[in-house]
């Protein structure tokens, strides 16, 4: 498959499946309260989505391996239609568990898919810039969501929105079917056609050719993805996966934070509007929109995307200093717009480093695992955050947070070292 070609197809998909997600965000706690149900009906809705984003992964792994990309993307983006639809339709507690549940698995099924998608079909000199035109598409379908469900929330019952959202990923469906697939069946004799590149073929290959593929490296899986040699990749991952795990959970547990107590904080201790705290949201989703296509292309030519992840946290550090030493709106929101440059260096170049230095056959898998257990954090560290509210104060929610990414920080730091004593 031709990536260049695809591209805009796939940035299209995650445009419409972010933004239909941040149209739900901020109206799926009203809708909920909406229908009377009890605080732990409530706890429990919301508790099954983070659930299902953590056993998602995996099994979406799987699935992108057993039928390839293209059938895998619509099984995802369907399954979020008929959840979105469902919450429209019911008022059942059990059945809207259930639906939570399964928007859980979707979304986290989608990212591993996408970010699976950029790992086979690029190369070491595009993967930066490749990811960072997701994450940029991502940002503006942060940016637009809120804006469009605020509106409709104004002039239209609750439920439309869910339905809008249900629309977006039929039309995101559509696009699937138009990717462009090159790649032909496979038998576990044959080679791919002349005309196209291992990479090409590989991304949207059918079953024949992902089980040849997992065959010859099964022997060596474990090996290649900590310390053994690998001919499709820039060199195998020389740490634990662990220490991937780690890092990306680290991350997400500083951002699920920041995402549930930053409103909070600036209402609070800043003495801010609800509108102006949500501008700042904008603010980084505009900037993480505006930079992560350069990052990516900058993680790229620079090589060292540890570096670059590394850079990404530090300026998210800066963006949580920056509220914490002052209530002054424009210095604020400069903090912002530095934090979203940061999400988008960490984002870039941390799958598309994945990416380089993970055998084809165990790519998807790998980012399945890193993803699904990334979620663990999210459901923790904001419990965590809320004992430090409860037994100290907001500020110390905050200090969590820092000490997070520092931890973050330290921990590619030490990966960085083993790379470059290999």
């Amino acid at each position: 498959m031709e990536m260049r070609r695809n591209m805009p197809l796939l940035m299209g998909i995650c445009f419409l499946s972010q933004m239909g997600g941040f149209m739900i965000l901020p109206l799926f706690p009203l809708y909920i309260d909406k229908l009377g149900l009890s605080g732990w009906e409530m706890g429990l809705i919301f508790g099954m989505f983070y659930l299902g984003k953590v056993a998602g992964g995996v099994p979406a792994s799987a699935l992108y391996h057993r039928v390839g990309a293209k059938i895998s993307l619509a099984l995802m983006l369907l399954m979020l239609a008929l959840c979105t639809a469902g919450f429209a339709m019911t008022t059942a507690s059990l059945l809207l568990v259930g639906l939570r549940l399964m928007q859980g698995i979707a979304s986290t099924g989608l990212t591993v898919i996408v970010r699976s998608i950029i790992s086979d079909g690029g190369n070491k000199d595009n993967r930066g810039l490749y990811n960072g035109y997701i994450s940029s598409s991502e940002g503006g379908g942060m940016i637009l969501g809120p804006v469009i469900s605020g509106w409709l929330a104004l002039h239209v019952p609750l439920s439309v929105p869910f339905w809008l959202v249900a629309c977006c990923c039929l039309v995101a469906m559509i696009a699937v079917t138009a990717m462009q697939n090159e790649a032909t069946p496979m038998s576990s004799g044959s080679t791919p056609s002349p005309g196209l590149k291992n990479s090409e073929t590989a991304i949207l290959a059918p079953a024949e050719q992902a089980f040849q593929q997992k065959e010859t490296a099964q022997d060596h899986a474990s090996d290649n993805t900590q310390s053994g040699p690998s001919s499709s990749c820039a060199g195998s991952i020389p740490v634990p996966l662990t220490g991937y795990i780690m890092v990306h959970v680290l991350e997400m547990s500083a951002y699920a934070v920041f995402l549930t107590y930053f409103a909070l904080y600036a209402t609070q201790i800043m003495q801010w509007d609800a509108f102006s705290a949500s501008l700042a949201f904008t603010v980084a989703g505009i900037s993480t929109l505006a930079a992560a296509p350069f990052v990516g292309f900058l993680s790229d030519r620079l090589g060292d995307r540890l570096l670059l992840c590394m850079l990404g946290m530090l300026l998210i550090g800066v963006e949580v200093v920056v509220f914490l030493s002052t209530s002054a709106h424009l210095w604020v929101y400069i903090g912002m717009f530095i934090g979203g440059i940061g999400g988008a260096c960490y984002m870039d170049s941390f799958f598309a480093h994945i990416g380089d230095h993970t055998p084809e056959a165990n790519r998807s898998s790998v980012i399945g695992k890193i993803v699904s257990s990334a979620e663990i954090g999210s459901i923790a560290s904001p419990l965590i955050a809320a004992l430090l509210m409860e037994t100290s104060s907001l500020n110390a929610v905050f200090v969590f947070n820092l000490i997070l990414i520092a931890a973050a920080i330290t921990v590619q730091a030490i990966m960085r070292s083993r790379y470059r004593m290999t």
